[in-house]
């Protein structure tokens, strides 16, 4: 025991955020959680943080690493280029992040890990990240956050055949040929490697599956102390919430075609937190349809997040249906929904269904706008025996995600490559 509490683990992840930078902020509970366990553990990523004007190096500071600490968590920021949307400057600071890996051992090597844990946001990372291990003598494991190139192809329409999509596949299938471990944040990934017809280059016995989740004691630390001021959320009406980005790949369309099917309910109003590239022209169709059950709040800090989602009659996921599905999904915000303690509705049907397998809501059989009012309608009448054991199995779910939980999950994966 006390040989596993000595281990050091570098995580190389492009977009590892605090979370008062919001977004994906999983490794810092990784790491803070084996920290407490006794683990050293170092947290490299990008100095220019994705979706905000934040670059932790400035231009002018003539550093490649900055050493920050976040309540205990080691991070190291590794300078990159600032960028804005998904041109040029973009695919430079993948290229630059990816390129400066070699650069840590150098610097860092004082401290030299036991095992490289690296995520993929993209594949550029695990590609030089894997080698890298491999060249210091070192066990790496590989996060599958989404499955690229498969995302790309499902989300855009691109042929599987596109020159670049076929080299993405042999990149994506030789990074999973090399690592010693994947950790698939979808159920489905070894479903995945057999539909892709690799099992016999890719060993199905180094695939785990560790959900994404929620620290639940800092979510309930949140939901007291963060109360959001919003009139909208304590009226008496039976609210339909909404958390998260609206843009095309969030369908969040569907929802408003369901809200006008619904809008002669005047106790029915839908709630949009969020901000995107498709909120102007949702508000324009409201406001042209007469459509007045919606209302757009625009982005909030996600601190609010927990308070708001427990004002809800039903929180709801939607995403753009797509092959991708078939593995399961993860998505963060269902977490945050289930210790809300409220009934999830989702207008995606995938596999492995999480909210189906906890009884704490509606999964849509398809994405028929009257499919998705009819959801609505059926959470809204059910007895209130019905709707309070949802929200009991959607707290009891929650704590399954907890991630001192799914540590103990990654603490077997550690254990598993350090031998």
């Amino acid at each position: 025991m006390e040989q596993a509490k000595e281990k050091t683990v570098w995580i190389i992840n492009h977009y590892a955020l605090t979370p008062s930078q919001g977004g994906l902020s999983r490794h810092f509970f990784f790491a803070k959680e084996l920290t407490a366990r006794g683990y050293n553990v170092r947290i490299f990523t990008s100095s220019a943080i994705h979706n905000t004007d934040i670059n932790m190096i400035g231009e002018e500071e003539k550093v490649t690493f900055k050493d920050v600490d976040f309540d205990g968590v080691h991070y190291t920021y590794i300078k990159c280029g600032s960028y804005k949307g998904n041109g040029l400057g973009r695919i430079k600071n993948m290229l630059g992040f990816s390129f400066s890996i070699r650069k840590i051992w150098k610097a860092y090597k004082h401290e030299a890990p036991d095992v490289i844990y690296t995520s993929t946001p993209d594949l550029l990372t695990p590609w030089r990240a894997v080698p890298f291990a491999k060249k210091h003598k070192l066990p790496c494991v590989v996060e599958v956050r989404d499955l690229w190139p498969l995302s790309v192809v499902e989300y855009n329409n691109i042929s599987e055949k596109n020159p670049v999509i076929v080299a993405l596949y042999m990149l994506e299938r030789h990074i999973y040929k090399k690592a010693d471990a994947l950790v698939f944040t979808m159920p489905g990934g070894g479903d995945y490697i057999k539909d892709k017809g690799w099992e016999k280059k890719v060993s199905l016995e180094k695939v785990f599956n560790i959900n994404n989740g929620i620290d639940v004691e800092a979510q309930e630390r949140q939901a007291k102390e963060n109360a959001f001021s919003d009139p909208d959320l304590d009226d008496d009406s039976f609210k339909v919430i909404y958390c998260g980005s609206i843009r095309k790949v969030n369908n969040v369309g569907k929802l408003i075609e369901a809200a006008e099917l619904l809008k002669e309910n005047r106790d029915i109003k839908f709630l949009i937190y969020g901000d995107g590239t498709q909120r102007e022209e949702l508000e324009i169709y409201c406001k042209e349809k007469g459509i007045g059950n919606v209302v757009f709040k625009g982005y909030v800090d996600k601190k609010f997040v927990p308070h708001i989602c427990t004002k809800a009659g039903a929180n709801i996921i939607s995403v753009k249906q797509t092959g991708v599905s078939k593995y399961g999904v993860s998505w963060n915000k269902l977490f945050d929904y289930m210790n809300a303690g409220k009934p999830i509705i989702s207008t995606v049907k995938v596999n492995f269904d999480l909210i189906e397998a906890n009884k704490c809501g509606i999964s849509c059989e398809n994405q028929d706008v009257s499919t998705i009012a009819d959801a609505i309608l059926k959470i809204k009448n059910c007895k209130k025996t019905d709707y309070d054991k949802m929200c009991y199995n959607a707290k009891q779910a929650a704590k399954q995600f907890d991630f001192k939980v799914l540590t103990d999950k990654f603490e077997q994966v550690i254990n598993y490559v350090v031998k």
